[in-house]
């Protein structure tokens, strides 16, 4: 039973650098112990030498104080200013909705309401999804008041609300936005309010929720709203019945002299900061990281990429689910000494009666001090786009179609029961949206041995070089994309994981940088520099993918919101920006199947003397690959093969194909083209994973083996089969500083396509 979660501050940290663990416990232990381990490998299993983590002497080894941590989800955002709405009598709010769950429960719009005071005002979607003004004196007296028609689901209507505090009467009016075809009218009341507002101070105005409590200083929320919130506007005035109804529409430049604040949500689109453009300063932040760069009221269709057209995209989407930074405090803390040796680190937490819990983090040489000329470059990013996902909830026939059962481990059960912990990139919001934005500051569960899928299937790879006395320093995705090449510049060989899916354009731009400059990339694994990725350039351990346009994905992104907030790059799939997987390391992702692997044949350029160094000790047989961890065979789970038209180089060698895949095993999306009907290992030939191995300018080397499965059968056998040796061999070739040299070819076209021969 898990009771254990915690997670560091940063994930990669070099001597000097101080990781910090924030632990929170559910369960009734008061006490848990958490020591020092270096991960080798990171799963037990009866055909493996099994879980192997080495203890190391460190300062915070030792007992602790349990205590429940807790995590507040929901985005929205706040205004702080000492007097602007302590003082306001007489005002008028107003704003553009786009709600996705009218009707559901209580969601606050905008306003100052306290709720642990009764303080306060708001316009609000009631639980019959109609538009309501809420407002209490802080002494018990609270009024409200409601319109009667109820906001329409995912149609943009204007919303206002105007008190007098004079009349004691608030005017509430909502018009939606009506397009061709579309149905609505506009609903304006005039309400009686029992309630006084008041002069009693109030520090902040919320939008999409309200505060919940302020004690022992925390700001907390509730009343979370979903959906878009477009150009909210307060005045400090009671606007006529005349005069709302024109704010819906052209500017109103005799109203302008009583604005408060005026929010243009389309300024600093990738910030956690919301600008007044009044001129009162009165700027704003969001808490939990909101969608932005999202499609307002008034776009138009005619621009997608949202710095062409600012003031079309002026939204931002709120969930009562978002998360950011679980905010918990510092348990204990660990600067890494001098000495400490490159490699995967964990605090192992435990309590009693509970599942142990590992913490992960990376630790990595000096900066620019390399301690070998191998790097293991850690998929990070890819963790954090699996972080948390469950299996429970999720569509049955999703993974049967997959060619496997679910089967619920501690970890989805323990999810099911604390949703806060924040979702995957694979999963969608409460309102069906899907989550673009995730996060590392918060407890990664499947970060952690033992996890299903590949979230960290790379201990098989860390358990092979321990195993073969091979020493490779480690670094992470956020670490390459910061530092670029330069980080890679001191290595001669470069080792991805099994599943290096999520990659930025920095962090590729690098690895081209590298391969131009002689250096050598073994790319270790399948589906593989897939999703371009964005890594925010302020908020730390955030990251953003927009599912644009075709893949095998599991939502897809709005028309008009395909381009990124944190950066403003088009999302989606590097295959549709010409920057091809092929192009980088020769292959790209063609299929997926998790019931079963399969084995690989050798193919007429494995006798190219060009890839001789690869078959040392290896007796090329009629198969290979038939062995593992994963459905017994080196070649399964996720597939890339060869293809010059996607451009994998005219003068790599196809070493070996897999083949004898069954119809679990199916092509992906993008592959379809005009056959369609014909998906299954058994019935298409791109179903398939290729080895490849080709030269670089420069002097460097690219050997890809276009399988998840791959690294799960290096351990069979105690490290003593084919598989194994081809890797060590090729390793040991591209260790050797004896530059490769790319080959020249004739006209013969034959020699070409992976039957080249010098």
């Amino acid at each position: 039973m898990r009771t254990l979660a915690g997670y560091t501050n940063i994930m990669s940290a070099k001597p000097g650098d101080t990781v910090e663990f924030k632990v929170s416990s559910h369960g009734p232990a008061s006490t848990f112990s958490a020591r020092l381990v270096r991960l080798i490998t990171t799963e037990e299993h009866p055909r493996t030498a099994g879980l192997i983590e080495r203890d190391v002497d460190a300062p915070f080894n030792g007992e602790y104080h349990a205590r429940r941590q807790p995590i507040h989800t929901g985005s929205y955002g706040y205004v702080e200013h000492a007097t602007a709405f302590s003082g306001l009598k007489d005002f008028t709010i107003q704003t553009w909705l786009w709600p996705t769950l009218p009707g559901t429960r209580r969601q606050t719009i905008a306003g100052t309401w306290d709720e642990s005071r009764s303080l306060g005002f708001a316009i609000e979607i009631d639980e019959m999804g109609r538009l309501t003004f809420l407002m209490g004196d802080g002494g018990g007296n609270v009024s409200s008041a409601n319109l009667s028609t109820p906001l329409l689901e995912r149609q943009w209507v204007f919303v206002a609300a105007s008190y007098s505090a004079k009349d004691r009467t608030v005017v509430l009016h909502q018009s939606p936005r009506c397009d061709i075809g579309d149905l609505g009218s506009a609903e304006t009341q005039k309400f009686d309010i029992a309630a006084f507002h008041g002069n009693r101070a109030q520090r902040y105005f919320f939008i999409a929720a309200h505060k919940a409590s302020g004690g022992d200083g925390l700001l907390l929320a509730g009343g979370h709203y979903n959906g878009k919130i477009d150009s909210p506007k307060l005045h400090a005035c009671a606007l006529s019945l005349e005069e709302i109804a024109l704010l819906g529409g052209a500017e109103v430049s005799r109203l302008s002299e009583c604005v408060l604040a005026d929010w243009d949500f389309s300024i600093d689109q990738g910030s956690d900061v919301f600008k007044d453009v009044s001129g009162n300063g009165l700027d704003g932040r969001l808490v939990n990281m909101p969608t932005r760069a999202m499609k307002g009221h008034n776009w138009t269709g005619r621009f997608h990429d949202w710095r062409t057209a600012p003031t079309e995209y002026g939204a931002i989407h709120f969930h009562d689910d978002d998360l950011y930074d679980a905010g918990w405090s510092t348990d204990f803390a660990f600067t890494i000494p001098s000495g400490l040796e490159s490699g995967v680190y964990a605090a192992r937490l435990e309590a009693q009666d509970a599942s142990p819990a590992y913490v992960i983090f990376f630790v990595r040489p000096p900066r620019g001090q390399a301690t070998s000329d191998v790097v293991y470059l850690a998929s990070t990013a890819t963790y954090m786009a699996y972080a948390n996902q469950s299996l429970i909830g999720r569509d049955p026939l999703d993974e049967m179609s997959m060619g496997s059962l679910l089967i619920f481990g501690e970890d989805d059960v323990f999810l099911n029961e604390n949703p806060e912990y924040g979702k995957s990139l694979y999963d969608l919001h409460t309102d069906g949206s899907g989550v673009c934005y995730s996060s590392r500051l918060r407890p990664v569960l499947n970060m952690s041995p033992n996890a299903k899928y590949w979230s960290f299937g790379d201990g098989y790879l860390t358990g092979w070089l321990d195993a073969s006395g091979i020493r490779a320093d480690v670094i992470t995705d956020e670490d390459l994309h910061n530092e670029g090449e330069s980080i890679l510049a001191p290595y001669r060989v470069v080792l991805t994981g099994c599943h290096p899916e999520y990659v930025s354009l920095a962090m590729w731009d690098a690895l081209k940088t590298h391969l131009g400059r002689g250096g050598r990339l073994m790319y270790l694994g399948g589906n593989g520099f897939y999703w371009r990725t964005a890594f925010h350039p302020t908020l730390p351990g955030l990251i953003e993918v927009r599912r644009a346009e075709d893949g095998s994905r599991a939502w897809s992104a709005e028309a008009g919101e395909y381009f990124m907030s944190t950066t403003g790059e088009y999302g989606g799939m590097w295959r549709r920006q010409d920057r091809t997987p092929n192009q980088l390391v020769g292959i790209g992702f063609c299929a997926q199947g998790f019931m079963s692997g399969s084995y690989y044949q050798w193919c007429p350029g494995s006798t190219d003397p060009r890839v001789d160094f690869v078959f040392d000790g290896v007796t090329k047989g009629p198969r290979f690959g038939d062995y593992g961890l994963s459905g017994n065979g080196a070649a399964g789970q996720e597939l890339d093969r060869y293809d010059p038209a996607l451009g994998s180089p005219r003068h790599a060698v196809v070493i070996a194909t897999s083949t004898g895949h069954t119809d679990n095993m199916m092509l992906a999306k993008e592959e379809f083209g005009a056959i369609h009907w014909m998906i299954g290992g058994t019935e298409n030939n791109n179903v398939r994973s290729d080895i490849v191995f080709f030269e670089t300018t420069g002097g460097g080397a690219v050997f890809s083996v276009g399988s998840i499965s791959w690294c799960m059968s290096l351990p069979i056998d105690n490290y003593k089969n084919d598989v194994s040796r081809v890797t060590r061999n090729v390793l040991e070739r591209f260790r050797d500083p004896r530059p490769f040299s790319v080959p020249v070819f004739g006209d013969d076209e034959s020699s070409l396509h992976g039957d080249a021969t010098t």
